[in-house]
């Protein structure tokens, strides 16, 4: 007989391998951290000698649950701001919230509290995407679990980066010196494409592809993304992060809801795996991904239940249900994705979709012993009928719960037994997510008070945190820069004529003191008014410093469309005070050294402060901001033969 360490008996053994083996008095040999048999119970009892043999009781022996995308430190956030648009919840709340409070500290209490509710729901594996991503790590390898953990990488500062630079640079040491790891397998995450520049999603698939690991992303969420990345680049989201590269890592894409068949196509061909969120989908109104499509294409599909904040639960077996649910309400066809489709898709698929199909996902030789029990007997599961093979498959996706999982093993080791959890205290996690909640609450009783809450709450808020590169100075000669445009080094492609009617409300708070209510009139070539825009933009709070000798690195800005009456805004913010400019800008989008930028000659009428030129370009780096603040100085030159001062002032704070 074979000497191994644990020998499951008497159970219902379901392998979810390729054939969907199926044993109704099973057991499963494990050695160390890998199983080594899968069969009857008779069989595998004569083969092997096992220290300690455990009598399963008719239980399902099964694969461990993959959660194929979540965000699992943000347990701490949940039920933080539900019923809410999408740009309100996150710019409104999580985003404030993140900023504030996101620490090492946060995130390991969050990821350990998560850890603990997916444990009870029969989740062995995941995939993470959040900051402080090694803390994520950390306390998941402490938990027991296996879990892809992603750094994000966004072109916005974050709670653990200041610039998408520092994110890089973190995400390159915590692969470094994790990859091998017996449960953590390290990754990067740009984070979506509209969060992240074409250099970001390049140099994010460089660092994925040297150390063959994979990268985890959000696509095609929502259709108005889809809609802004055909106006911007004239295609839709597949197709534009293909061109950039981005499929020749090993892809785990979210949500995907929004693709048709031929990007489905190219997404099977770069071995892309999809993460389907159908809760989370249905909860923001992203829509329903159509999973069925995808499947029949070839694709690997898992099944995630995104973040606790959007969710709000890590219960798989309330997502497997309501995928399989989902499926055939959209199709029409009660037959799609039938409970054997999808309970692979939460196991063996799902793994194959994170690319670890070959360490888990099934129960077979070799694979590593991430297993879980399931008691099919409770009341709510009763009675069990035995005419139909795939009945068992049934009762698991319609029927079961994340209460009814009894046992876990992961990596050869229990995390879970007769419902008690072994690696992790349930109470001071409790305890301690409280504590945050209470601190959290404390902050957003003052925050509702904020002049950004308010901006978001009449609707359409966008923030930019395009921090620009920017120089200003005054000139008594517009005709030179006019002229001095026409110069062969500078490519002229686009130009506007505004004129502009800016209402500035200040208030005392010195983080929120700006919001300007502008007016501008787009001016036609014959001198009129072509068409009237307005807009509110939340100037702050103030982060504004030197790149150079010459330029400044901006503040952050919030945007939304002003669709209420000046007066209305007026009683609405009630501002301490109120400043009002307007100016004639000519505005030239141009291309200089390969960089784009915008070249602004300001004449300031009310108050008459004079004729400036300003030269800007969007940065989301530190690298970059200095090497567009290197070309703007070469600019200048180009423009203004003897340049005045350089200014560090808006106008606003030019006016007595």
């Amino acid at each position: 007989m074979i000497n191994i360490d644990t020998l499951f008996i008497n159970a219902i053994v379901l392998t979810m391998n390729e054939d969907f083996q199926l044993f109704k008095d099973g057991a499963v040999a494990v050695q160390e951290d890998h199983i080594v048999a899968v069969g009857d119970s008779a069989d595998l009892q004569k083969d092997y000698q096992a220290l300690t043999i455990i009598d399963c009781g008719g239980k399902v022996l099964m694969p461990g649950l993959v959660n194929a995308h979540t965000h699992v430190p943000m347990t701490l956030l949940r039920g933080l701001a539900d019923d809410l648009r999408l740009d309100v919840w996150l710019m409104g709340y999580m985003m404030p919230v993140e900023r504030e409070f996101v620490s090492p500290d946060f995130v390991r209490l969050g990821t350990s509290l998560a850890c603990a509710e997916m444990i009870r729901s029969g989740i062995t594996s995941f995939a993470d995407m959040y900051y402080f991503e090694e803390d994520v790590a950390k306390a998941t390898a402490a938990a027991g679990m296996r879990a892809i953990c992603s750094q994000s990488v966004l072109k916005f500062p974050t709670p653990d980066a200041h610039s998408f630079e520092e994110s890089l640079d973190y995400a390159r040491d915590f692969i470094r010196r994790w990859k091998g790891h017996p449960l953590i397998v390290p990754s990067v995450a740009p984070h979506a494409p509209y969060t992240c520049t074409t250099e970001i999603l390049k140099a994010t698939t460089q660092l994925a592809v040297e150390f063959d690991v994979p990268l985890h992303t959000h696509l095609a969420e929502t259709a108005i993304e889809v809609e802004n990345m055909r106006n911007e680049h004239g295609m839709p989201v597949i197709p534009y992060v293909k061109k950039q590269g981005l499929f020749e890592a090993k892809v785990l894409a979210a949500h995907c809801v929004h693709i048709d068949k031929g990007e489905m196509r190219t997404m099977l061909h770069a071995g892309a795996g999809i993460a389907h969120n159908p809760t989370s989908n249905l909860k923001l109104a992203s829509g329903v991904a159509p999973v069925k499509l995808m499947l029949e294409t070839g694709l690997n599909v898992g099944i995630g239940t995104d973040g606790p904040a959007s969710n709000n639960d890590l219960d798989m077996f309330e997502e497997i249900r309501l995928a399989a649910l989902l499926a055939k309400g959209f199709s029409n066809d009660p037959t799609a994705l039938p409970a054997k489709t999808i309970l692979s898709m939460a196991t063996r698929i799902g793994a194959k979709a994170l690319h670890i199909g070959d360490l888990t996902g099934s129960l077979e030789p070799g694979k590593k012993a991430d297993l879980i029990l399931l008691d099919l007997s409770p009341v709510h599961n009763s009675p069990k009928f035995d005419r139909d093979p795939n009945g068992v498959y049934a009762q698991i996706i319609y029927a079961s719960k994340a209460n009814d999982v009894t046992d876990v093993m992961i990596n050869g080791k229990f995390v879970m037994r007769d419902k008690l959890l072994l690696t992790l205290d349930e109470k001071s996690l409790l305890d301690g997510a409280q504590e945050y909640a209470r601190k959290i609450d404390k902050f957003l009783f003052v925050r509702e008070k904020s002049v950004l809450s308010k901006l978001i709450a009449i609707g359409g808020a966008l923030e930019e945190e395009s921090f620009e590169v920017q120089l200003k100075i005054k000139i008594a000669n517009p005709e030179e820069v006019l002229a001095s445009i026409e110069n062969p080094h500078i490519e002229v492609i686009r130009k506007r004529h505004y004129h502009e009617y800016d209402t500035y409300f200040v208030f005392k708070d010195a983080e929120e003191n700006r919001l300007r209510y502008r007016e501008d009139d787009f001016i036609n070539d014959l001198g009129e008014v072509d068409s009237v825009r307005y807009r509110l933009t939340l100037i702050g709070p103030s982060r504004e410093h030197k790149v150079t000798s010459d330029s400044l690195l901006s503040r952050s800005r919030y945007f939304a469309p002003a669709g209420q009456s000046l007066r209305f805004y007026k009683e609405y913010f009630m501002p301490d005070s109120e400043f009002e400019i307007e100016k004639d800008r000519l505005r030239f989008l141009v291309k200089f050294q390969n960089t784009e930028f915008f070249i602004n000659i300001d004449t300031i009428l009310k108050p008459k402060l004079g004729t400036f030129l300003e030269i800007k370009s969007r940065t989301w780096g530190r690298q970059d901001a200095q090497q567009k603040s290197r070309k703007i100085s070469q600019l200048l030159e180009l423009l203004v033969q003897h340049p005045g001062e350089i200014l560090a002032k808006d106008y606003l704070d030019m006016v007595d």
